[in-house]
């Protein structure tokens, strides 16, 4: 996994020691990471220096899981808008074509 449980409960503002969630927000880090591999048509380990990929991807990361914890389901009742130079912004800036 290229970000950890703490960085995602961090940028959640879940409480460290609030652990009913933990599976399902690991769970979250997998399907974030594979739905951007997918997105970027690359393995995310070809875009690995020193064991790290670029902060823009790993700030997607957390985004996506922010998002999908959020929104639990696929329908919204509040307002529908796209944030600027967010999710689709950061990790097109390393998609394959």
């Amino acid at each position: 996994m290229y970000i950890t449980l703490e960085q995602v409960k961090k940028h959640l503002n879940v409480d460290e020691e609030f652990t009913s969630d933990d599976l399902y927000i690991l769970d979250l880090i997998t399907v974030s990471e594979d739905a951007i591999s997918r997105h970027l048509n690359i393995a995310l380990s070809e875009l690995e220096a020193g064991g790290k990929i670029p902060p823009a991807i790993t700030h997607a990361m957390l985004l996506m899981v922010g998002n999908l914890y959020a929104n639990r389901e696929p329908v919204s009742y509040g307002i529908m808008a796209k944030i600027p130079l967010s999710y689709e912004y950061l990790i097109g800036l390393y998609k394959k074509y």
